[in-house]
């Protein structure tokens, strides 16, 4: 590193372990500790006393989440980084050489530092985190449920839309009680039901009711119902972080709009059950209703809030932030060679890829033409992450600009496209010296 300005020469570098922390200064010769409280105390101290400003380190798993706490709160700039960063030559790879080597990178200004959210919007990334663990596996336990009665030739799930819905969850409970006459059963579902599916839910409930899969029928409602419990005790630390956290309690101007947006975008099965979530949320975000985005819900909101934060300027572009998600691709040039790198996506973008499939068979928004219209030509995964990346950008705009959407229609969007085509066949006649006549209209 010779030649190089040394702009800080206090930075350290944490190489962080499950066991060990191995600490340098600018470089210099390392110190070990250990992973436990005192330790972590112990190594804050000591950073303080050398008079270390700056650490940085690497996203270990969640090793690295103790210690980032305690730096933070001793009012330390803490940096986290992307391994790729800080790899060492081929054959020094130690802890000890890979925290020098961090350390010397990181007193060069060599080190970019990554996004991590503030305390609060990490408090609620865990909570949300975590219920979505409980969401995965209650429908690990529905799916058991479908095994069991498959296993008894019982054809429910087959002509119901949701083994877990009013209708589905009365009949299995009663099915666990003793009841067998499907007739009986039947009259247990929903009226819609009893009128149009009669027939097929009575053959359906014809089965051999051996005990040992109604055995498992019932450990896997019972370990669904655990999770139902879990996930709406997730709901309430949510909502009590939310209203400590929101700007304001008074009801915005204009709060009388969440029915209507709500009504048009659905609910979804596994959104919280918050009360006064949208407004809330609103507060949360200074004012500025995100809902209004084509496949934006309360719950989509939500999650993705729980993940960036509402402080989006972190990102100086929309382009910083769709290629932080993975949305965009990278570039590899060498040469005349130029190349696309695919970047994997994070959470965050992995969500915006499922909103844009809810635009796919949209009749009257304008991202839904163009995802069909991508979809043709490059097929339908290039049309989703291209949609998706339409969708953060509008996100970023939003919360940043302060941009306000507006919905021209699938009609404008059509419109429009055709007269780039008028565009490009006027600039191609001219390039060829042809002259266009219209096809004359047909009776």
């Amino acid at each position: 590193m010779k030649g190089l300005p040394v702009l800080d020469a206090r930075a350290a570098f944490c190489d962080v372990g499950s066991e060990h922390m191995h600490v340098s200064i600018a470089g210099g010769p390392p110190k070990v500790f250990g992973t436990v409280t005192s330790q972590l105390h112990a190594l804050r101290d000591w950073l303080l006393s050398q008079s270390v400003n700056s650490v940085a380190m690497e996203a270990t798993g969640v090793y690295w989440l103790a210690l980032y706490s305690v730096l933070e709160q001793a009012g330390m700039e803490v940096v986290m980084v992307n391994g790729r960063q800080t790899r060492n030559l081929p054959g020094r790879k130690t802890d000890m050489m890979d925290c020098q080597w961090g350390a010397t990178l990181h007193a060069h200004g060599l080190l970019r530092p990554g996004f991590v959210p503030p305390a609060h919007i990490r408090k609620l990334q865990d909570y949300q985190r975590l219920r979505t663990d409980h969401i995965s596996m209650a429908v690990s336990h529905v799916q058991h449920m479908h095994k069991a009665l498959e296993r008894m030739n019982i054809k429910l799930h087959r002509v119901i839309s949701s083994l877990t819905g009013v209708s589905g969850l009365a009949i299995v409970r009663a099915i666990l009680d003793g009841q067998r006459d499907p007739a009986k059963l039947l009259e247990l579902c929903h009226s819609q039901i009893r009128k149009n599916k009669a027939k097929e839910v009575t053959e359906a409930l014809r089965g051999n009711w051996a005990p040992e899969h109604l055995f498992a029928l019932r450990q896997a409602l019972e370990s669904w119902e655990h999770y139902q419990k879990q996930i709406e005790a997730c709901d309430r630390q949510i909502e009590t972080l939310l209203r400590e956290i929101s700007v304001d309690d008074t009801p915005p101007t204009g709060a009388g709009d969440q029915s209507r947006t709500q009504t048009s975008k659905g609910q979804s099965v596994n959104a919280p059950q918050i009360p006064d979530l949208h407004h809330m949320l609103v507060e949360l975000c200074q004012g500025k209703d995100l809902t209004i985005l084509p496949a934006h819900t309360d719950y989509s909101v939500l999650q993705i809030i729980s993940e960036v934060g509402t402080d989006l300027s972190k990102w100086p572009t929309e382009k910083h932030f769709t290629a932080w998600m993975g949305l965009a691709p990278g570039t590899h040039q060498s040469g005349k060679r130029h190349a696309n790198v695919k970047r994997s996506r994070n959470r965050v973008g992995k969500l915006f890829c499922v909103m844009a499939r809810s635009l796919a068979r949209s009749k009257d928004i304008a991202l839904g033409g163009f995802y069909r219209r991508l979809a043709a030509r490059r097929g339908g995964l290039v049309a989703n992450i291209a949609l998706a990346r339409k969708l953060a950008a509008w996100f970023w705009r939003v919360m940043v600009k302060g941009t306000e959407f507006v919905e021209h229609g699938l009609a404008t969007y059509e419109a429009k496209v055709r007269e780039a085509k008028q565009r490009s066949l006027l600039r191609l006649a001219k390039e060829l010296g042809q002259t266009l006549s219209p096809m004359p209209a047909t009776t």
